[in-house]
């Protein structure tokens, strides 16, 4: 993938960039107009947000939220339909256009304060206060209120890199709130070298926007410059704005930013506990702290929340984001290991890492164990991985289990290896560090004759009548019940029953292996 690095940025062409096309509150609009939102118009306490949201396939716009009645929006990426619509593709399409994007960085372009929508509104100082916004508490055994939606814009000490992520923050006052920075990632490198000098991080978040940004902000890539990830992935350049009170640049066109820094002590306070995207509630946890400078947004700011955890893990927007990086991540190590892989898929259901599907076209015995190996190998942390055959469909789950069912003997075609870099976050370790990974063939053996061999019914297709009797269809060769039937123009078999029956008395009739109907060989002889 090409670097990019943070180097000044060019103005807009002409002068000015479109900083509509990729607003939140637009793309909410048009998925209300096709039936994918829950509109909430009722005033609504901000303790009730949570419960509209919990297993809703639907994303939830709330008009009146809390006491200011504020616009608040939910589970926006929580359906994989939603996501490929914002893309503007296919559910199937989803992970190839992904890869094609992130493979294709575009440079943002700098607008000023003047033309950024997200400056319209700027609070400085004493005026910016976190409890200004409709931040809910989201589970019952949560620390406090947490925002959810927040995508993480940071850079180096020496300013060569700018990084993004998707990052809570759990309030802790007007001005401050914890960040979850314990698991090993770019924000916890770049933010240890300021630490380690005892100096001020700049931090901006995010909140509402675009999915091609949260995508952006949880993707693996070796760029210099993520904020180009996340132009490739829009398909333009990002318009960028110098913040207010911080040196750092941000989108634009966002809903609102909140503008910061993560101070110099370090992992010094406690956050948490709160219900994570494995479905289950995590541990208190020490982080940094961040502290709050400006708070900017549009007039008509959307305020986004995102959903996690719970019992409905494939609902929520975590589980699709995670599921989307992870086909991602690995697919990358696929290709380096087997010729010609068809279709990949992370169960949202599983949170969207641990259990992983690909289809494959065998070209070569022991393909779908390189395949495995891969998997295993890649920095997509994926515990289980299901291979099957291309004629299986990786989203359908009927289809799976039905692999899972007829091709696979466990003695035979089940990979258990251990030792593996594990996911804190899974209660299955039981505290460890490492863990084990399955893989799980689900392919017939290669070289297998699908033409002959474990054929699967399909309904009768019939072609063009030969205007023949069952008989002189017979005396041609062997026949099945089918092509009887096209050879006498039949469109009910009834009358194929009947006239073998008349052949079978006069003439002899026998079977083949097959099943083919034949004239006896004592009487054709």
């Amino acid at each position: 993938m090409a670097k990019v690095s943070a180097a000044p940025l060019r103005a807009a062409p002409g002068g000015s960039a479109d900083v509509e096309r990729f607003r939140l509150r637009r793309l909410i609009e048009e998925f209300a107009d096709e039936g994918e939102v829950q509109t909430v118009d009722d005033p609504i306490d901000l303790v009730d947000v949570a419960s509209y949201l919990d297993g809703n396939p639907k994303a939830v716009w709330f008009r009146k939220a809390g006491p200011e009645k504020a616009e608040l929006v939910g589970n926006v990426m929580g359906s994989r339909r939603r996501m490929a619509r914002a893309f503007g593709v296919s559910v199937s399409e989803l992970l190839p256009e992904t890869l094609k994007r992130l493979a294709s960085p575009i440079a943002p372009v700098e607008v000023s304060s003047a033309e950024a929508p997200v400056h319209q509104i700027v609070w400085r100082g004493d005026e910016a206060d976190f409890t200004k916004l409709p931040v809910h508490f989201q589970h019952g055994e949560d620390g406090g209120p947490y925002i959810s939606a927040s995508i993480d814009v940071t850079r180096s000490i020496d300013g060569a890199r700018r990084n993004v992520g998707y990052r809570r923050m759990m309030l802790r006052g007007r001005r401050e709130a914890g960040i979850d920075m314990i698991a090993p990632s770019d924000l916890r490198a770049l933010y240890a070298e300021y630490v380690k000098r005892k100096e001020r991080m700049p931090m901006a978040f995010v909140v509402g926007s675009h999915p091609a940004d949260g995508v952006a902000a949880t993707a693996m890539s070796p760029v210099a410059d993520e904020i180009a990830l996340m132009g490739g992935l829009r398909g333009a350049p990002v318009p960028l704005v110098r913040c207010a009170t911080i040196d750092a640049m941000v989108p634009a066109d966002a809903e609102l930013i909140l503008e910061g820094y993560l101070d110099e002590r370090g992992w010094v306070e406690s956050e948490g506990p709160f219900g994570e995207y494995v479905g289950y509630y995590g541990m208190m946890k020490t982080n940094p702290v961040f502290h709050l400078t400006a708070i900017a947004m549009r007039r008509d700011a959307l305020f986004q929340t995102a959903t996690i955890g719970g019992r409905t893990l494939a609902y929520t927007d975590t589980a699709q984001l995670c599921a989307l990086r992870t086909e991602a991540a690995a697919w990358a190590s696929i290709m380096t290991a087997v010729r010609e892989p068809v279709a990949a898929y992370a169960t949202p259901s599983c949170g969207g890492m641990h259990n992983f599907r690909l289809s494959l076209r065998q070209r070569y015995p022991g393909e779908v164990r390189n395949a495995i190996a891969a998997v295993f190998g890649s920095n997509a942390d994926i515990k289980h991985v299901f291979v099957v055959d291309d004629d299986i469909d990786v989203f359908d789950d009927a289809q799976m289990d039905w692999a899972l069912a007829t091709r696979f003997q466990a003695d035979r075609d089940l990979i258990v290896q251990s030792g593996f870099r594990a996911v804190p976050l899974d209660p299955s370790l039981a505290g460890g560090r490492t863990g084990a990974k399955a893989g799980f063939d689900l392919t017939f053996p290669f070289g297998w004759n699908r033409t002959t061999d474990f054929r699967v019914p399909e309904p009768p297709k019939l072609e063009k009548r030969r205007n023949q009797t069952v008989r002189q269809a017979l005396e041609e060769g062997p026949q099945s019940f089918r092509e009887l039937m096209e050879a006498t123009g039949s469109r009910d078999g009834r009358d194929v029953v009947v006239a073998l029956d008349e052949v079978r008395r006069d003439a002899g009739l026998e079977r083949t292996p097959e099943g083919r109907y034949r004239l006896a060989a004592a009487k054709t002889a």
